[in-house]
């Protein structure tokens, strides 16, 4: 694959199209964990501090947002994917900034089952500030307006943010993790926090906020609310803390995704391990943990212990993303950064759940695979790009593997 650099406008989508053929290639398969050893713990964000900051800041919609588009995408050339549906890219300054490096995705089709939220197709990205400015800016997410245009979404970054202060003085401050996957769920975002589970955010408080200065974040001495010059934040209204039992240690979270095809619908998380770590004695995981579509709340068992269903060692290096669709899974792997070489190229694999074969396709993927999110309304399997240059956001014909 050819190091390609912004340029003209995205073409046009040539959906259904096929561009590597990928060979399927067994491997050993997965071996069952005691999945009840994997555990949450759910903690909230004071109801009052987060009240005071609704009576301090304006409110505005998810869709308000992506109407509110301010950047477009440029892309001078299409991904080289197996059995690809869809892409787009960013534009000239996110595909290239090393300040900001994007991770996680999850749709609208995974917020609601019909496939849009507030009456829009949406996509969520998430990026982790990496600037050497000295300041700590945390995650901001990437939200693209795939119902104003398909092939060449406006989008706009809004800020994620912690609460904090007091109700008589509300604040807020950045949110300093990876942010290696994201899934929506409803009203809520669940974002990946490496060493401790989840942090969770609500669309039914998204502020608007002042602009003009890059360096200031939350509340000012007189007294407007900043964001390091981003318009909208996104508040930290719950956490999942993880745990294990029984000597199993404890899980990373590296990724995770909705099922929507499991009953009741449930979680997917997975760890990244790097080769070295394997060959060390560590072990690759996946979780399967149950959502409460009523509450948007990691559903706890009858002992009201909120317990994994599922769980899985794949022994799998560099795992960037994972998602399970109809009992079988599907992993995404990093293969190096050797941008000259179609070997870099990212590899799918998949097995059926519990004891299926793993199956490898191939360099399936662009180079630097991330997070993966599933939408069964159009069988699209989303993931995207991470290096700097390789940055396309792109779907492939998920019952094609």
């Amino acid at each position: 694959m050819r190091h390609r650099r912004p340029a003209t406008i995205l073409s046009s989508l040539i959906a259904g199209a096929l561009f590597v053929s990928a060979t399927a290639q067994p491997a050993a398969a997965a071996t069952t964990l005691t999945a009840s050893n994997f555990r949450y713990t759910l903690s909230e964000t004071s109801s009052s501090l987060i009240g005071a900051l609704d009576s301090a800041l304006p409110n505005v919609t998810m869709g308000a947002v992506a109407d509110d588009a301010n950047r477009t995408p440029i892309c001078d050339s299409a991904p080289s994917v197996t059995n690809r549906t869809a892409y787009y890219c960013w534009n000239a300054g996110d595909q290239d900034t090393t300040d900001w490096m994007p991770q996680g995705i999850t749709t609208s089709s995974d917020a609601l089952g019909e496939g849009t939220y507030d009456g829009k197709r949406i996509n969520l990205v998430s990026w982790y500030d990496d600037a050497a400015d000295g300041i700590a800016k945390g995650v901001r997410i990437s939200v693209s307006n795939l119902s104003a245009s398909a092939s060449a979404p406006p989008y706009r970054h809004i800020l994620l943010v912690e609460p904090s202060g007091t109700t008589s003085s509300p604040s807020f401050t950045p949110v300093s993790v990876h942010a290696g996957g994201i899934m929506w769920y409803g009203n809520l975002l669940y974002v990946a926090d490496t060493g401790g589970g989840f942090r969770v955010f609500d669309l039914n408080h998204l502020w608007e906020v002042s602009t003009g200065n890059a360096s200031a974040i939350g509340r000012q001495p007189d007294g407007s609310y900043q964001a390091f010059d981003y318009k909208y934040v996104l508040p930290q209204t719950a956490k999942f803390t993880d745990s294990t039992v029984n000597g199993y240690t404890q899980l990373q979270h590296s990724s995770v995704s909705l099922d929507r095809t499991s009953s009741p619908d449930s979680v997917i998380v997975s760890e990244y391990r790097t080769s070295t770590e394997i060959a060390n004695g560590a072990q690759v995981r996946t979780i399967r943990v149950p959502i409460d579509y009523t509450n948007r709340y990691l559903k706890p068992a009858s002992d009201g212990i909120i317990k994994a269903t599922e769980a899985y060692r794949v022994d799998l290096e560099s795992v960037q993303g994972s998602t399970a669709i109809n009992g079988e899974f599907f992993y995404s792997q990093s293969d190096g950064t050797d941008f000259a070489n179609p070997n870099s190229d990212g590899d799918l694999h998949t097995f059926v759940a519990p004891s299926g074969a793993m199956v490898r396709h191939g360099d399936a993927l662009t180079v630097g695979p991330e997070d993966l999110s599933y939408d069964p309304t159009r069988d699209y399997l989303w993931t995207l790009g991470e290096h700097p240059g390789y940055r396309w956001v792109y779907a492939a014909d998920a019952s094609s593997f």
